[in-house]
């Protein structure tokens, strides 16, 4: 069977076992849904890249659903030189760079205690066996050995305090006399085991869905507040979110991150236990047609179109229902233009009455001012005109009929 991708095809390799060998049984293989992501990203051009040499990082991740064993997933995607993982730790934070006591345990890799990642890959961790509860933060801690390594790979901006410190302090208590990191770095997501009825919805977006302007450490993104909410739903208790937004991203063109439609393969497919996909993506690649820098910033609402039914075309194929989420209004925002205004309409028109999507989610109508449909409602504006706050953020995540994700 072909595995479709968007732009290429992948062909499996298909193992064959004899059942025969000594009469041995075939043990069920372990199976696992993502509880936490994020999509891994190059630093950004102009930026400075933070060098880790000798450090001990600590990560702090809020999970959606939770499991008895979990396994913890590192990448070097954009790494030109091998990354080493060294003594690395997972525990249950305890706020800040503390540990909750009793609860830290050491990861291995195949076994061992460190991992050297290729440039361009990313590696599982062998599974803990760690009780962690639905809607926990873990710290996950890791120390980089010297080495001449410069962080290409991160998550820019995580909405959550992370830490560094000198020398390998990864199963410290407390990360004594450590600084504070706004990203994530060599970290792209947690799975746990599945229980019975498992399974992730993919939050696929720009800076919307990764929750700029929402308030730091407090996991107020609209997928946190969707994640909250099934875990009160009778039923649903066991659907995870998986937010793969990137702040700037685009679906047609390169920008911050990879396009939505060159990370599909990874930051969707790939992911484990996906069984729905929410797509809110596009209003940075209208934007950019007001201060086009090149050919590729002149787009229309036809090639918008035509991206986005490329990616829901790929889910589809794989049995991942797909919900299309409408462009949120920028009226004000700095990158704002009438002709921009004009094809935002026009997608969100078409992502309503198109057919290609398995339902609508409609986050500009949560979202407007019911005075001036191109603004944000002011009581959900973050101030930017573009991003919405706190209060926004809520409203979107209330606003999705759980009833999209029952079997």
């Amino acid at each position: 069977m072909l595995k479709r991708r968007i732009g290429t095809i992948i062909l499996p390799v298909v193992w064959l076992a004899s059942t025969a060998v000594c009469g041995a049984q075939t043990q069920p293989s372990q199976e696992w849904v993502g509880t936490w992501a994020a999509s891994p990203m190059l630093v950004l051009p102009g930026f400075a890249m933070r060098p880790f040499t000798g450090d001990t990082l600590r990560e702090i991740v809020h999970i959606s659903n939770g499991g008895e064993q979990l396994r913890v997933r590192f990448t070097n995607e954009f790494g030109m030189d091998p990354l080493t993982i060294s003594d690395a730790h997972v525990a249950l934070s305890a706020g800040g760079a503390a540990i909750e006591p009793g609860t830290d345990h050491a990861l291995t890799f195949g076994g061992l205690g460190s991992v050297r990642i290729a440039p361009g890959a990313a590696v599982f961790s062998d599974p803990v066996a760690l009780a962690a509860p639905p809607l926990c933060d873990l710290a996950i801690s890791f120390y980089v050995p010297n080495q001449v390594l410069r962080a290409e790979t991160y998550h820019s901006f995580a909405d959550q305090d992370n830490f560094a410190a000198d020398g390998d302090a990864a199963g410290a208590a407390v990360l004594a006399q450590a600084s504070t990191l706004s990203s994530w770095y060599f970290l792209s997501g947690v799975d746990v085991s599945a229980a019975a009825g498992a399974r992730a919805i993919v939050a696929l977006g720009d800076s919307i869905t990764d929750g700029a302007h929402s308030t730091a450490n407090a996991n107020r993104r609209w997928p946190d507040v969707l994640a909250a909410r099934l875990k009160q739903e009778p039923g649903l208790a066991q659907v995870s979110v998986l937010n793969e937004g990137i702040g700037g991203n685009r679906v047609l063109n390169e920008n911050a991150g990879p396009s939505a439609m060159s990370r599909f393969d990874r930051d969707v497919l790939a992911q484990d236990g996906v069984k729905y996909l929410i797509v809110l993506e596009g209003i940075n690649d209208i934007g950019h047609t007001a201060r086009s820098s090149g050919p590729e910033d002149e787009i229309d609402a036809a090639q918008l179109e035509f991206g986005l039914k490329q990616i829901a075309d790929a889910a589809h194929e794989h049995g991942i229902k797909v919900y299309g989420a409408t462009l949120t209004p920028y009226g004000g925002a700095s990158y704002f233009s009438d002709k921009g205004e004009q094809m935002r309409e026009e997608v969100n028109r078409w992502i309503r009455t198109s057919g290609v999507f398995d339902a609508v989610i409609d986050f500009d109508e949560i979202t407007r001012d019911p005075a001036d449909p191109t603004r944000f409602n002011p009581a959900y504006d973050c101030g930017d005109h573009l991003h919405p706050g706190d209060a926004g953020y809520k409203a979107m995540g209330a606003g999705i009929d759980l009833k999209l994700f029952e079997k």
